[in-house]
């Protein structure tokens, strides 16, 4: 039976690496991913002035720049260079706590990401004394950041498109010169697990905070780990100048990156395992246990360990708004069930490192599934799979496209694809850690 260690949290690294470098002090961060996005992250804090030191134990020591990133200087266009690659997460977060820092920025990256919209958190920020300048596509980056730190008051953010609006503001909150008031404007909220991920690394790095829903009387604090149901105009965040306080911090491990292999312990010939997985995680992608359990998946679960074992699925009606990562997995494994399953309300989607609506559409036609695409999602119609051909499929340079597209090696089809390498964005050892389903393949034909 395959056992697999599941690899850090890459939304837990980016914002860990964050409030260390913020702090007033030294960090020792264990458990940080290794990976091109958290290392894109770790570079433009160095840019910004913080000091941080790779341990031979694979833990990093962090000297924080004490709430005061530091830019370049703008009478001279002399700007500190953040260059996020193709990070959506350092771009829109590192966005926010250049604001809040002094100076000179030029944020740039690579591939899609000057097509990855980030107008929305510009435009909550200019008012709070942040100057912008695009430098080529509007409301994207590249651009020009100076700095002169946030003001305070009140502003107001969508979370519409992206949940790290919202994430970037909190983070930068604490660095403002007067209380700031975060408000939800728009219609709908998607991914909010991982502003309560963000809302976790602010009470362990001990900055103070309130959320708060509205009643009839006003506003009213609330537990923000009990929400499930943001409504925009219903609940605000309430943020205090405050100091990140340096502390040792330990990365808990990813259910992103879990998914494929917990799919497929579903789908595959043998049971698969998965070490070192948090039961009680904030991470949305902890859904995939529970969306799985709802097509027929036979799974058992100890405060360690959680194996998934073969069984017959069968497909379902799925809302995914919370946990738009899983929509590549939850896809492939889709392919194998009965009947039709439909995802819903992941428009955002389209926004990711590829469209992933129209990619994962593609992947699973190539694989021999009917799909229909829609504005927020897909519809998917199983068919025989194309078992025992060799049949080429696209990564569209989107690492979860090519983990994903890994899974229907278990319907017996040769995958090839075009960029397996993209993996290194978030998950370096992914096809060395395959490997291990692809020998269960094996010894079941």
């Amino acid at each position: 039976m395959p056992t697999i260690t599941a690899p850090p949290s890459k939304s837990v690294s980016h914002r860990a690496v964050i409030a260390a470098a913020l702090a007033a002090g030294t960090s020792r961060v264990t458990g940080l991913l290794d990976s091109q996005d958290i290392h894109r992250t770790r570079d433009c804090l160095v840019a910004m002035g913080a000091d941080i030191h790779p341990q031979s134990d694979g833990s990093i020591i962090v000297s924080g720049t004490a709430g005061h990133p530091q830019g370049g200087d703008p009478e001279t266009d002399d700007a500190v260079i953040l260059d996020v690659g193709e990070s959506g997460t350092t771009c829109r977060l590192l966005t926010a706590v250049a604001a809040a820092g002094k100076g000179l920025f030029e944020l740039r990256g690579h591939g899609r990401m000057h097509d990855r919209p980030i107008g929305e958190l510009i435009n909550a920020l200019l008012p709070q004394g942040l100057e912008a300048l695009y430098l080529a596509k509007s409301g994207c980056p590249p651009m020009m950041l100076v700095g002169r730190g946030l003001h305070g008051g009140t502003t107001s953010i969508s979370l519409e498109d992206s949940s790290q609006y919202l994430s970037g503001l909190l983070l930068a909150a604490p660095l403002a010169a007067a209380p700031l008031t975060i408000e939800i404007s728009g219609h709908k909220t998607v991914s909010w697990p991982y502003v309560a991920i963000t809302l976790s690394t602010l009470a362990d790095f001990s900055v103070p905070f309130a959320v708060e829903t509205r009643t009839n009387g006003g506003w009213a604090a609330t537990d923000w780990r009990t929400l499930t149901d943001v409504v925009p105009g219903q609940i605000r965040f309430a943020m205090q100048p405050a100091r990140y306080m340096p502390r040792t911090y330990a990365v808990e491990a990813d259910w992103s990156s879990a998914s494929y292999f917990l799919a497929a312990g579903a789908v595959g010939p043998a049971p698969v395992t998965i070490v070192g997985l948090r039961q009680d995680s904030l991470q949305g992608d902890r859904a995939i246990r529970d969306i799985l359990a709802q097509m027929g998946a036979r799974i058992e679960a100890t405060d360690e360990t959680i194996t998934v074992h073969p069984s017959d699925l069968t497909g379902q009606e799925l809302d995914m708004g919370r946990c738009p990562d899983l929509v590549p997995t939850v896809a492939a494994v889709a392919c194998f069930a009965a009947g039709e399953t439909v995802i819903r309300n992941v428009a955002h989607l389209r926004l990711k490192e590829s469209d992933r609506i129209e990619a994962v559409a593609e992947n699973c036609t190539r694989a021999g599934a009917v799909i229909t695409t829609r504005a927020d999602g897909l519809r998917i119609q199983p068919r025989p799979l194309r078992t025992d051909e060799r049949v080429e499929f696209s990564a569209f340079d989107d690492h979860r496209l090519a983990m994903s597209a890994a899974i229907f090696e278990l319907a017996g089809i040769e995958v090839v694809l075009d960029n397996p390498g993209c993996v290194a964005k978030s998950f370096p050892t992914f096809w060395e850690k395959w490997e291990t389903i692809r020998e269960a393949l094996h010894e079941a034909e």
